[in-house]
């Protein structure tokens, strides 16, 4: 069997932000990961009385704005990170880009001062948004790499990163503190001049017992072109599969377009909410990547799953080795 961790719970951290007033809540746009995982956030300081006004862009920024219609929201500048093509050059390839990262973070602080003076925001919830803080209200940044890990360059890019998030108030990390734990050394063993939270689970998600209506979900996400090449490749591989599967495409998108005619699959472009929960808990077998939100999703769950890193993605291949030997998770490459 899978652990069973915690979910996270608002009110155990509550003490972090002020007792009421607008918190600014603002996702990296790196896939849709980082948005997945600021929606039980937003539910839960809704649910205690805040009011979440959102921040980010590209399709991160559009999926918010589908789950909480009702909130504010503003875009900010898109960090447009690339990939090295070999995974022992991904440390430099960070460090390479490092120019236009701080130029970014420089606009992204400039409208965050606008946005906090504008609104009259009272706390900060950054995930992985590294402009997006203030000094004089608290302001808290969340990730579960507090450790980089790449190839060449590594220890550069994991200073750099800690630097970065010691501007912050509070470090929230999504795990357990304890052994054992999702993200491995990703997150632990380590020291910050800032508080770390371990926070639990971050997931929309509940179990659910229902009928299986599917033997395969694949479930693809992440940052293209692998999305679109992962896509293709599975579509190849199970195409002529009796099986019943369900395609979830990971685009956040209204358009109906047909990729495959097959009486046995079926095609969704994107879903949330319920929605995906039941998707999820109708299947048999969940064929995803090794994103850390959707661990967390699997996780809390209880899937049984077939895992793939992404290429030239180091954590993901770290999070492989680490989970690896987990009941009802196997891995593939």
């Amino acid at each position: 069997m899978l652990p069973n961790f915690p979910y996270f719970d608002l009110q155990k951290h509550q003490s972090d932000l002020p007792p009421t007033g607008k918190i600014l809540v603002a996702p990296l746009h790196w896939g849709l990961g980082h948005a997945t995982r600021c929606i039980p956030i937003i539910h839960q300081l809704l649910e205690q009385g805040y009011d979440p006004i959102l921040a980010s862009d590209g399709a991160a920024l559009l999926l918010l704005q589908k789950i909480f219609p009702q909130l504010k929201t503003y875009e900010l500048p898109s960090y447009n990170i690339t990939y090295s093509i070999k995974p022992r050059f991904f440390g430099l390839k960070m460090v390479s880009q490092l120019p236009h990262i701080l130029s970014n973070l420089k606009r992204e602080k400039q409208l965050t001062h606008k946005i906090v003076k504008n609104e009259n925001i009272q706390a900060i919830i950054s995930d992985n948004r590294f402009g997006v803080f203030q000094k004089d209200i608290p302001s808290i940044f969340i990730t579960h790499q507090l450790r980089i890990k790449s190839g060449m360059g590594s220890w550069i890019a994991t200073l750099w990163h800690q630097n970065i998030i010691q501007k912050f108030d509070f470090c929230w990390v999504p795990d357990v503190a304890e052994t054992p734990n999702l993200s491995g050394n990703l997150s632990h063993d380590i020291a910050l001049k800032i508080p770390i939270r371990y926070i639990g689970m971050l997931s929309q998600h509940q179990p659910e017992k229902l009928p299986i209506q599917f033997d395969l979900l694949l479930l693809l996400s992440g940052p293209e072109p692998q999305r679109s090449i992962w896509e293709a490749t599975l579509i190849a591989k199970y195409k002529k599969s009796p099986l019943r599967i369900v395609l979830v495409r990971g685009i956040v998108s209204d358009e109906k377009t047909e990729i495959l005619a097959v009486s046995n699959w079926k095609v969704y472009p994107y879903l949330y909410g319920k929605e995906l929960q039941d998707l999820l808990n109708a299947s048999e077998t969940v064929i995803a990547r090794t994103g850390y939100s959707t661990l967390m999703d699997l996780m809390v769950l209880q899937k049984k799953a077939i895992l793939t890193p992404t290429p030239f993605q180091p954590e993901q291949e770290y999070l492989a080795r680490h989970i690896g030997n987990w009941d009802d998770w196997s891995m593939e490459r």
